[in-house]
């Protein structure tokens, strides 16, 4: 079944919703309520509440108590933001996807989650996530196509802005989380470098892995809510990139090698014409050789993943391993067998991998490496989530990434790229993404 009308209600940027809030704020909370009444119970990206849209305008209500004079108005004033149930957030249950006894899980609320709030944005609802934010997936289907995966784990949130459901949403990645299901979906996609948004108040996979970021409709919406999330935000670096993005000065890195033969023949030929797209738009796309060692760097971070998500389940899954999906205690158990020196020996492949890429991009003079998102469309069916293995390298290395979408399979599901940037270039980034996107839409 597909819903014919999803691509159509995802266009609004979190400008012109902000605009809307400012100008008719009640006739945006009736459309968004429209929305969710047509397509939430196909797409299932939230996890349901009664009265989600009484208290979202009670909500709304006592913020406009709380800040009568618009001019002191915080940035994102009632905008409506969809929350990872990995997220710990105040007046909502955390279940992370799986049969735990939420007061298990509780906590304080996700400092991610408080910098938004503050920022003015109001908690739309959780969305849905896999357990755990591993690979057992949850009910959420794609808006696309409803017979197919939105990816995982950050399902909800991918398929919940796509669907026109929510402007912003939450999503983490520890292996592909975020790049994938932005891909699958035909959303943008934003993984900051690892550490730039804080993980506190966010239960973890694998902490020397997990990052927290986002979903929107587009770069402007990433422009717009990164500077209120990211630690040490350089305003001057995006200017000053911004002001240097003439034709012919970007320079895209293809990561040519074993890492890009992971993806198929259909994603190949549509990211060999994204590249002439780009080129026919004035940027410079070369092919660079790197990651001949690509199986080493996953079996690395596969080994991190266990062990790690071992060490954090240890006393929960003692006292409640039988509620555990099957998937998620596999990887608990393999983690249990994984030496010390085995750890330490993975982890420190992480620096390794990022010192070379950045001798790559000096020797080749690349702004940032392009990929395609994920190997394929979204597979078939809702009992996997996709492959990450586009993802991995990327967050491995804990390098920025923000997946963009770029065209539709010959099934009319979307088809992403996705952009890496250089350690803790975020602003940079998120300019040289503004251009990308722009000779992209202008064709």
């Amino acid at each position: 079944m597909i819903l014919r009308d999803a691509r159509a209600t995802a266009t609004l940027s979190i400008p012109e919703v902000l605009h809307l809030l400012e100008q008719e704020p009640y006739a945006y909370f009736e459309q968004l309520e429209a929305a969710f009444e047509e397509r939430e119970a196909s797409v299932q990206a939230f996890l349901p509440e009664d009265g989600r849209f009484a208290r979202l305008r009670a909500d709304y209500k006592a913020l406009e108590a709380r800040y009568p004079d618009r001019a002191d108005r915080p940035p994102l004033f009632g905008l409506p933001v969809g929350v990872k149930d990995i997220f710990r957030a105040d007046g909502f249950e955390t279940h992370a996807g799986s049969r735990l006894p939420a007061d298990r899980l509780a906590g304080q609320q996700a400092a991610c989650v408080t910098h938004m709030v503050d920022a003015g944005a109001l908690i739309l609802g959780k969305t849905v996530t896999t357990e755990f934010a591993y690979f057992a997936p949850g009910p959420t289907r794609n808006p696309h196509n409803l017979s197919h995966t939105p990816g995982g784990s950050s399902s909800g949130s991918a398929a919940g802005v796509a669907a026109g459901l929510a402007p912003f949403a939450f999503g983490t990645q520890t292996v592909g989380s975020i790049n994938r299901p932005a891909a699958f979906c035909g959303v943008v996609g934003f993984k900051p470098s690892y550490g730039r948004i804080s993980t506190a108040g966010v239960i973890p996979l694998a902490p020397s892995l997990d990052h927290v970021g986002f979903f929107t409709t587009d770069v402007d919406g990433a422009l717009t809510v990164a500077p209120h999330l990211l630690a040490n935000w350089k305003p001057k670096d995006l200017d000053s990139r911004s002001q240097h993005l003439a034709p012919g000065t970007i320079g895209l890195g293809i990561p040519r090698g074993p890492y890009m033969e992971g993806a198929s023949d259909e994603t190949l030929a549509h990211f060999e014409s994204v590249k002439i797209r780009l080129e026919t738009g004035g940027l410079r796309v070369i092919d660079v050789p790197t990651m001949a060692s690509y199986a080493e760097i996953s079996e690395h971070h596969y080994l991190i993943l266990a062990a790690e998500a071992a060490a954090v389940h240890k006393e929960w899954f003692d006292e409640y391993s039988e509620l555990y999906n099957p998937k998620t205690a596999a990887l608990i158990e393999k983690g249990r067998k994984i030496s010390g020196d085995q750890l330490t020996s993975a982890r420190e492949g992480r620096g390794q991998l990022r010192e070379q890429l950045q001798a790559l991009t000096e020797e080749y003079q690349i702004d940032a490496w392009i990929s395609p998102a994920a190997p394929g469309p979204a597979p078939e069916g809702i009992e996997s989530t996709g492959d990450p293995a586009m993802n991995l390298p990327w967050t491995y290395g804990g390098l920025p990434t923000i997946g963009l979408p770029s065209g539709w399979s010959a099934d009319e599901l979307p088809l992403g790229i996705q952009l890496t940037g250089t350690w803790y270039g975020d602003e940079r980034l998120l300019a040289e993404a503004v251009a990308v996107e722009r000779a992209l839409t202008e064709e």
